[in-house]
């Protein structure tokens, strides 16, 4: 079983900044393909980012590729992403999720995400 828990969201004005974290628990986070999700008022949820269990590969949906980074510590066993220049439309509560396969690829839209955290709002004003 793996539990993840965000924090980091918050208020913010179109153009600032926002760092969200995911700490996971378990010893085999590290062989783990994480992603970062949000769903915003009355949307479906979508893909943000993923980054694989060594952190050399990264993926990112093109609405925020140039403004978003992912990383990760596998000592601190924490996944992070790094919001810059966020708009308004960027508003929504944002969910870290864990593919448990061990050493799997980060595969678009074919990653098997099992667990999910419970979610941190984002609120950017305009």
């Amino acid at each position: 079983q793996v539990q993840l828990v965000e924090s980091g969201g918050g208020l913010v004005q179109a153009g600032g900044s926002l760092r969200l974290s995911c700490a996971a628990s378990g010893r085999t986070f590290s062989t783990y393909v994480m992603g970062w999700f949000r769903q915003a008022p009355g949307k479906e949820r979508e893909f943000v980012a993923a980054i694989s269990w060594s952190g050399r590969n990264t993926v990112y949906a093109n609405s925020v590729k140039g403004r978003f980074t992912i990383s990760r510590d596998n000592a601190k066993n924490t996944v992070y992403l790094q919001m810059n220049s966020l708009k308004p439309e960027d508003t929504g509560v944002y969910y870290c999720a864990a593919d448990p396969t061990p050493y799997q690829t980060v595969l678009p839209g074919r990653n098997r995400y099992d667990y999910w955290g419970q979610g941190t709002q984002v609120t950017v004003s305009s």
